[in-house]
């Protein structure tokens, strides 16, 4: 008899480790997704976020050992990967463009069905973007892009979405918009999402947990306000950096340029974590 019980991971990796030209960019990181939540990855450029995405879907070659929370190795169907830079191939419409989302679950030299095309028109339509099915994708602004590319994503129906840097184009109102618009789907659909974010309030924001990598290793795991310590932070960006809270929000600045004072204006005053009073 099947179980109905849901695990409790959705995604188990084991010393995973990846290598380019002898070089380890990827040192042995062991990380559990929990089913449903918001795992973030942060870390400086070159850390090995992007890497470990696409060593999870085997985009790259690597060892170690990567498991649904069942103890299967995923299929084509299990995980679903948005890259940083995604390709909208000229002359192709948004619906063809995320009824590629079906591709993994189409046999060999198999065209989608009436139900593949069903999903698709329903992805539209909870994205809104149903007014935008026949347009080029190459003639859709940043954000509507951003939107369709993760259409596509969601076409495939995977329960694990992993996205890499998902905002890294967009103004400071498309970013919100995206972000709001993946964790309200995670939360209708019981999606688990691992997502590769450079900026660290938003992660903050969003993320149920955070991954702090450095040069290829897992330095820090746990809650933001775990995570987000200034000394840490400061060590792994190598800068100096203080936290702040803002109305329940985990803010991160790089510190002050030193006092400046500009005539009729008094310097904004934040709290940082420690109950100290901080100048922003």
């Amino acid at each position: 008899m099947t179980s109905l019980i849901t695990p409790a991971h959705a995604l188990r990796l084991r010393d995973l480790r990846v290598s380019y030209e002898g070089r380890e960019v990827l040192c042995g990181t062991d990380l559990e997704l929990r089913s449903g939540e918001w795992l973030g990855l942060i870390g400086p450029n070159g850390s090995g976020k992007s890497t470990l995405l696409r060593a999870v879907v085997g985009l790259v070659p690597s060892t170690g050992s990567v498991q649904l929370g069942s103890g299967a190795v995923p299929g084509a169907t299990d995980l679903s990967l948005m890259p940083q830079n995604p390709e909208l191939p000229p002359g192709m419409s948004v619906v063809e463009y995320v009824l590629l989302g079906r591709t993994a679950h189409l046999g060999w030299l198999r065209s989608e069905s009436a139900a593949d095309r069903r999903v698709v028109t329903d992805v539209l339509r909870r994205l809104g973007l149903t007014s935008f099915a026949d347009r080029s994708v190459r003639r859709l602004s940043g954000g509507e892009a951003q939107r369709v590319v993760i259409a596509r994503a969601l076409a495939q129906q995977a329960p694990v979405l992993l996205l890499d840097e998902p905002t890294s184009a967009l103004d400071l109102g498309h970013q919100v918009e995206v972000l709001e618009l993946v964790d309200e789907l995670r939360r209708q659909d019981g999606l688990s999402v691992v997502a590769a974010m450079h900026h660290l309030d938003s992660a903050a924001r969003y993320s149920d947990r955070l991954a702090l990598l450095d040069r290829g290793e897992l330095v820090a795991l746990g809650t933001p306000a775990e995570v987000l310590e200034p000394e840490l932070l400061s060590r792994v960006y190598g800068h100096p950096l203080h936290v702040h809270e803002v109305a329940g929000d985990l803010i991160v600045l790089p510190a002050p340029r030193g006092p400046r004072h500009t005539p009729g204006a008094e310097p904004v005053q934040l709290a940082d974590r420690r109950g100290r009073r901080g100048v922003s």
